[in-house]
């Protein structure tokens, strides 16, 4: 033993003088060092990779859903707080309240912002009611309501949605018994209601038609839904889309694959990590926790793509905001890093930078040209919101050619030029320049319909004692 160490320490002696005396030899050894580091490359391929170093290829068909749906973005935000009133109207000096939940910033006005849609929005008078204040003087104030048009599509979309009860519960119901305490805040929720489908009075309805299913309870941090019943044939994670790979010969590959979409093209890397990922045993993410694994383990993070999987899937367009998953972060069991997370799995999510929040999408629901492969029937609805949308565009476009021409127009067309901004009236196929604008969905407001014909001669709300959205201008401030 001890002649092994004077051994090694004169082999020490002798490189340390020699690398004194001769100054070749350091670079000799270093070439040495770098042959065996060519020869004896481990095989071993990392399970971690890092998202910092990752580009999102854009997916233009994908985009275009983001693109359509803030085209209307104002148009559902103003019918949603229209029909949240018994008389389904409200005077514009109201309406001048609620810039901060229509995401409608000074100096633009709200009218020219009505004038936009002919066909969804009609503008009336009515008598100023008596108050202290003006009760010797007498006057009409301006008010705005939904065209006879939209209020029958806004009146098929709640009879859609009520014949739908059933199947909106059972969104809910699959939501709870992926949670870790089997229980959801009602006001987080409400961040997933528009895309969920669920109408905006699914707290004091659909909640309380279901006691089956789950219950309110009250917590300390607000009121939340209880799961009351588990249905184990509701946990059932979603299968695994079938691959066609185009060939003649169904046969076992040579060669590992990964289903991508097109255009896609990852580094080695990237490609060995998803590969590893995607042999790993498929884990259920009703049956399991996040306790069960790791923090940091490859099965935490599968079993994350398989909640995050599961609600994407029961998404109406099968997209939602980032920003709202992160909202159930604790609940789910998801990591704190969940963007990153999400952008490391392009095989199964795809994250659009469309708009002033990125989007996810289950990439399983669309076909190569971008289709939703299973179409909601309140996607019907919608279009037809569209198509009434559109038809508004070319009623616009034809007045200012009109006007351009000198053609004299009826009194009711001559609005159009009230306080109306410079540049409003590009009408470049609904590129008006608002898509970025309006950065949130999230309403709860609670409406019923009730037919009365003389809904135009009285006033829900006056301007002095109304209580509207006064937070800070964020599009985010939840209704009274």
């Amino acid at each position: 033993m001890l002649l092994s160490v004077s051994c090694q320490s004169d082999n020490f002696l002798s490189s340390s003088f020699l690398q004194s005396s001769n100054p070749s030899f350091i670079s000799l050894k270093r070439t040495k060092k770098s042959f065996q580091n060519i020869y004896n490359k481990p095989q071993s391929i990392s399970l971690s990779i890092s998202c910092s170093s990752l580009k999102i290829v854009r997916s233009p068909s994908l985009d275009k859903h983001v693109v359509k749906q803030n085209k209307i973005r104002f148009v559902q935000k103003l019918k949603t707080l229209l029909l949240s009133k018994p008389k389904h109207f409200l005077p514009i000096h109201i309406l001048a309240k609620c810039r901060a939940y229509l995401c409608i910033h000074k100096p633009r006005s709200i009218l020219s912002m009505i004038y936009r849609y002919p066909t969804i929005f009609e503008l009336f008078t009515i008598p100023m009611p008596p108050t202290p204040f003006n009760a010797t003087k007498s006057g009409y104030q301006l008010c705005v309501r939904l065209t006879p048009a939209a209020k029958s599509l806004a009146m098929q979309e709640l009879k859609l949605k009520s014949a739908m009860s059933g199947f909106l519960a059972n969104k809910l119901q699959k939501l709870l018994m992926l949670s870790s305490h089997r229980r959801l805040l009602l006001s987080k929720i409400v961040h997933l209601g528009p895309h969920l489908g669920l109408s905006p009075n699914f707290r004091s309805r659909l909640c309380n038609d279901h006691p089956d299913k789950f219950k309110i309870v009250g917590t300390s941090y607000g009121m939340a839904l209880e799961l009351v019943h588990w249905d184990p044939e509701l946990a059932v994670p979603l299968k695994s889309p079938p691959v066609n790979r185009g060939l003649i010969v169904d046969r076992p590959l040579r060669f590992k694959q990964l289903n991508l979409r097109k255009g896609l093209n990852l580094k080695r890397r990237h490609r060995d990590f998803l590969m590893k990922f995607n042999e790993l045993p498929d884990i259920c993410p009703y049956n399991t926790s996040l306790d069960d694994f790791p923090k940091s383990s490859l099965e935490a993070e599968k079993r994350a793509c398989g909640v995050v999987r599961e609600v994407l899937g029961m998404m109406v367009e099968k997209r939602t905001l980032i920003d709202h998953l992160t909202h159930f972060r604790k609940e789910f069991g998801l990591p704190n890093k969940l963007r990153a997370m999400i952008v490391r799995h392009p095989e199964l999510f795809y994250v659009s930078l469309k708009g002033m929040r990125d989007s996810v999408f289950l990439v399983e629901g669309f076909d190569d040209k971008g289709v939703l492969l299973e179409k909601d029937e309140s996607l019907v609805i919608r279009d037809q919101l569209m198509a009434l949308v559109a038809e508004g565009k070319r009623i616009r476009r034809e007045k200012r050619k009109a006007r351009i021409n000198g053609t004299i127009l009826d009194d009711c067309d001559n609005n159009d030029n009230v306080e109306v901004e410079d540049g409003d009236y590009d009408d470049g196929d609904y590129d008006d320049g608002f898509e970025n604008l309006f950065d949130s969905e999230d309403s709860d407001l609670e409406y019923d319909f009730h037919d009365d014909d003389n809904e135009s001669s009285m006033l829900y709300a006056n301007g002095g004692n109304a209580v509207f959205w006064t937070g800070d201008d964020n599009g985010d401030s939840e209704p009274w």
